[in-house]
């Protein structure tokens, strides 16, 4: 099994002074192991109600839908809910391929990697495995405001598309060359260069990841690495 993780300073504290806006986070933790391995680490937001209550109902929706592998309507499904489920499904899978030795496992791990009174970033890395010739990994970010809980789009972050665009491109390229033996002429499938689908925020500056299947092909695995504050805060509506 592989997994990959993230190693970043987390903050567990963001407080604006503008409407005494203060959220904390606590880590929550959901383990079973009898049947199919599941391990499921998240922040969950307390402090002011309304806004940790939208962080906290983004993050339960997006971790359930990881682990959901049902048809029916996920509306008020809970987490646990969903473990529960996820662990009925391979008794099932079991009970139908006694002889398989395949073990389904879910892992999935969330951490806040940056906060401020302008934005609360959390990463969130699954590994999913239900068979096949290799489990897979994912991550994505969920970037908030704090003054409201509310989610940004990828339009409220970004201030001028083009020229963070063409720098992403360049620090790419250079990644790529730097890590691999086989340089990839095409990244993006012949399609014109594409931002992630999502990006991060760190100490350190902005993070940009391409998850497998994103960029060039799986066996390129995940692709990361992070921007200065300095160079790219002119290009960004928050910071």
């Amino acid at each position: 099994m592989k997994k990959y993780c993230i190693i970043i300073v987390a903050l567990s504290t963001v407080f604006s002074c503008q409407e005494d806006v203060k959220i904390d986070f606590v880590e929550e933790n959901i383990e079973m192991s009898q049947d199919a391995e599941i391990s499921i680490n998240f922040p969950k937001a307390e402090g002011h109600k309304s806004a940790s209550e939208l962080i906290n109902t983004t993050i339960q929706n997006y971790i359930v839908s990881q682990t959901y592998l049902g048809e029916d309507s996920l509306t008020n499904l809970s987490i646990a809910d969903a473990v529960k489920r996820f662990n009925t499904e391979f008794k099932n899978f079991k009970t139908n391929f006694p002889d398989s030795a395949q073990k389904w496992e879910a892992f999935i791990d969330g951490e806040v990697t940056y906060s401020s009174p302008e934005v609360i970033s959390i990463a969130i890395n699954t590994y999913l495995d239900t068979g096949g010739a290799h489990g897979n990994t994912n991550i994505k970010f969920f970037n908030f405001d704090p003054q409201t809980g509310e989610l940004y789009s990828m339009d409220d972050l970004i201030k001028d598309n083009k020229n963070l665009s063409e720098l992403i491109a360049d620090q790419l390229k250079e990644e790529v060359k730097s890590n691999s033996d086989e340089p990839i002429e095409d990244f993006f499938f012949g399609k014109d260069f594409q931002l992630p689908e999502s990006i991060g925020y760190s100490d350190e500056g902005l993070i940009i990841l391409y998850n497998p299947y994103e960029i060039a092909s799986y066996s390129q695995g995940i692709i990361q690495f992070t921007i200065s504050f300095e160079k790219v805060s002119s290009f960004l509506n928050v910071n």
